[in-house]
């Protein structure tokens, strides 16, 4: 090996590892009720009833979120290797027991409540990377409400003003990137009235994608980067990508956000979309054969 293809190797081995795309299943459900052909399509992906499964409780402070997943997956779905990782500060996230069962592990499923703690605690950590592991592996990464925002490479941490469509009235962190880069998600999203706010990101951020996933609905986003909507209500998507975007200045205030030509597309139960195209597929093109 000549100097030059050390340094090469050396370099390559110096990368941050990042979540492959080419190799998983995310199933995000936006809040509210988990859907039952989510919640099976989530462990049939992990591969079964005897896939071994982690659940990340971090988002929510409720004593018994723990109780809660075991007693979903084992007694509601019949998985028989659940393991909750009692993850609350970025010391946990970096324990080798947790590691390990982390990096045997085919499915990874995030609960609700604040996605600005799984940042705090995860970010950087020896689970998170085993986390990547699991997906490049083609294992499957599942959440709700919380769980599901903090998907994002930009994550939509809850903070803000969002009676507004203005510049900066949307606080964004650094999410955990398993959703494709240029992909922002919102939940809860027509239940809770929460197009402002991704409007707003998305004129901030033109290049970008917003995909909101109502309650009681999830969409199942496969390696090639197209998903279905799986579940009770819809899912909003907002391309301001090749339109025009302006900002008019207040006094006193941050600029208001306007856009001529953004496209939006609402896709219901069954239907698929493609996030590379930035289209709606055939209706032939669903996996899972038609609405549940």
């Amino acid at each position: 090996m000549n100097l030059i293809t050390r340094l090469l190797f050396c370099a390559l081995l110096a990368l941050p590892v990042m979540a492959s795309h080419a190799g998983g299943h995310l199933v995000l459900v936006g809040g509210g009720d988990k859907p039952l052909a989510a919640m099976q399509k989530f462990v049939e992906l992990a591969g079964g009833k005897s896939a071994p499964i982690v659940v990340v409780p971090t988002a929510s402070e409720a004593e018994d979120t723990a109780e809660y997943y075991t007693k979903l997956f084992l007694d509601e779905h019949g998985v028989s290797d659940v393991v909750v990782l009692p993850i609350k500060t970025r010391e946990d996230a970096d324990r080798p027991d947790l590691v390990a069962a982390t990096k045997r592990a085919r499915g990874v499923f995030f609960s609700g409540g604040d996605q600005t703690r799984i940042l705090k605690a995860l970010a950087g950590s020896a689970v998170l990377g085993a986390m990547r592991d699991v997906f490049a592996r083609g294992g499957v990464i599942g959440g709700t409400s919380a769980g599901t925002a903090c998907q994002s490479e930009k994550m939509i941490t809850g903070e803000g003003n969002f009676k507004v469509i203005e510049a900066g009235s949307v606080e964004l962190w650094e999410g955990l990137g398993f959703l494709p880069d240029h992909v922002v998600v919102d939940q809860h999203f027509i239940a809770r009235q929460r197009q402002n706010r991704l409007i707003s990101v998305i004129l901030a951020h033109p290049e970008h994608l917003g995909v909101g996933v109502d309650e009681d609905t999830a969409i199942w986003v496969r390696p090639d980067q197209t998903f279905e909507v799986i579940g009770a209500s819809s899912v909003m998507i907002f391309d301001a990508r090749g339109a025009t975007t302006r900002g008019v200045s207040q006094e006193g205030a941050r600029a208001l956000l306007g856009i001529h030509g953004m496209r939006m597309h609402i896709l219901l139960p069954g239907e698929s979309f493609d996030l590379k195209g930035r289209t709606p597929l055939p209706l032939a093109r669903t996996a899972t054969g038609g609405a549940q």
